[in-house]
């Protein structure tokens, strides 16, 4: 009777606990159990040193504060297109000198603040004032007056034409900041985007929240929260995506670990196009590389296939100047000093350089430029070229000795913005590379509309880049993404570097 009685009383509570199951699966829908999930979690290398596009130049800032914090009035999409944003269109006048845009009407910042033609204004005249820290400070120059009709009209006036004003709009530097929090943006950033900024653990993650009033309803924005974690080591990325600890690295940082997630469902491997050039930039001011054969020598002295085979597992595209297959007007250039080490040799005794000579490279412990630089010494060795390496720490102390101090004779760096082959007529700029006939070249390009005759200025620009080698010219990164199969909407190529959130969805 005892059996019996226990499992009579089993069976009841059995009976019990189906039947409020049931119903709840009924009261819940018979979806119930399949929701989709509503959080994500982005794993990243490097974590920014501030979440302001506008004030600082780490491409990591807008990876993740980019389309997900702040918008600009024009945005680039995942073809690299220049699309409407915060401006819903524009007029330009016939000699390109008067851009009208029309501003979208009923948009507000994270704070509440209303975002008009005042703030747009602001938000530009902060950008290319005397004392702005905008990185990219140069795209404003071109602006004489920034005047505001009404609420809904913005109208910029420009010294001369400004063939790229448009796209260069859709730039993380060029977002839209209202002066009440601007100051502040660099901690607790407040834009207009689909994303709210909930909390920074510094050293560890990122917190974004879901934007309930976000202006645009054409968007169905499925993600409630995302978290950025920085993760630097290439072996605990790959643990913590086979853990499930991160579900996306879209900028996995280990090529050599690619192959370990063959045959694993889970996760999709996803390898795209980026703008990373891979360039091993000279001090053009400083002895021996003020000497253009010296640079030539060293030029040829690399052979780019074994380069990208050894410090990214041969994921990676030659190249012969600082332009990449995916911009307008590329040309291969790869062959104007290809790799001939006894070319190399003879043309460093003509520049008076017979028995070489000894250097320093300050190589941030990036893997792609520690390993590129180790491939680069032992290059050079083979032409009797020391290269001394050290480890310059990145973004703080590389910022400080290269960047702003241009104290460094070789560096190695990967440049993130794409069509920024103009950083060569920059001035002052840490390659310290002269050559007015180059920046000639490069006005010639924004003071035309014309797309064929931008095109071939551009061919005209790379090849003066690839004769004068100011940097050696390695090769193109890929974007290797690995994420959870069931993740869909991250960007697969990167014509911008990103990680834009708005149309991300897991996959029921």
């Amino acid at each position: 009777m005892k059996t019996v009685a226990g499992w009579g009383v089993f069976s009841r509570r059995s009976v019990i606990a189906a039947s409020v199951a049931l119903g709840l699966a009924a009261s819940m829908g018979s979806g119930a159990f399949a929701a989709a999930k509503t959080s994500v979690t982005i794993g990243m290398t490097i974590e920014p040193i501030g979440l302001d596009p506008t004030i600082a130049a780490p491409v990591a800032i807008g990876q993740v504060s980019w389309q997900n914090i702040f918008e600009g009035l024009t945005t680039v999409d995942s073809a690299g297109k220049v699309q409407p944003q915060l401006a819903e269109s524009w007029e330009i006048s016939s000699d390109g000198k008067t851009y009208t845009f029309k501003l979208r009407q009923g948009v507000t910042f994270h704070n509440g603040v209303a975002f008009d033609s005042s703030v747009a204004k602001f938000a530009i005249d902060r950008a290319r004032g005397a004392d702005s820290v905008n990185p990219q400070k140069r795209y404003f120059a071109s602006i004489e007056t920034v005047e505001t009709p009404d609420a809904a009209t913005l109208v910029l006036k420009l010294k001369q034409p400004a063939g790229s004003l448009l796209y260069w709009l859709g730039w993380p530097a060029s977002v839209m900041v209202e002066p009440k929090s601007a100051a502040d943006n660099k901690t607790t950033p407040v834009g207009t985007g689909p994303f709210k900024f909930v909390s920074w653990q510094k050293g560890s993650k990122v917190d974004l929240a879901k934007n309930t009033d976000y202006w645009n309803k054409s968007v169905s924005v499925k993600l409630e929260t995302a978290v950025f974690r920085f993760i630097a080591d290439p072996q605990a990325q790959a643990a913590a995506l086979k853990a499930g600890d991160v579900d996306a690295f879209p900028e996995f940082g280990a090529p050599e670990l690619v192959s370990s997630f063959e045959g694993d469902t889970k996760l999709a491997t996803v390898i795209g196009n980026t703008e990373l050039k891979v360039v091993a930039g000279m001090n053009n001011s400083r002895k021996p590389f003020d000497d253009k054969k010296v640079r030539q020598a060293l030029m040829m002295a690399v052979d780019r296939a074994t380069v990208v085979e050894g410090a990214w597992s041969g994921y990676g595209t030659p190249i012969g100047s600082h332009y990449t297959p995916n911009d307008r007007g590329f040309k291969d250039l790869t062959g104007v000093y290809p790799y001939d080490a006894e070319k190399a040799k003879a043309l460093l005794s003509e520049a008076g350089y017979p028995n070489g000579f000894s250097f320093t490279m300050k190589a941030p412990q990036m893997a792609y430029a520690q390993r590129s630089s180790q491939i680069l010494q032992a290059m050079f060795a083979e032409i009797g070229v020391t290269m001394n390496i050290e480890t310059t720490e990145f973004p703080a102390k590389w910022v400080s000795d290269v960047l702003k101090a241009g104290d460094y004779d070789m560096t190695i760096v990967a440049h993130a913005e794409p069509m920024d082959i103009d950083i060569y007529a920059r001035d002052p700029y840490y390659f310290h590379y002269k050559n007015p006939a180059f920046n000639e070249i490069l006005a010639k390009v924004e003071a035309t509309a014309d797309p064929a005759e931008q095109d071939k200025l551009y061919g005209e620009a790379q090849t003066i880049l690839a004769e004068d080698v100011p940097a050696l010219f390695l090769f193109v990164m890929p974007k290797l993404g690995i994420w959870d199969a069931k993740l869909k909407g991250l960007w697969e190529n990167e014509p911008i570097p990103s990680n834009v959130l708005t149309e991300v969805f897991w996959e029921e």
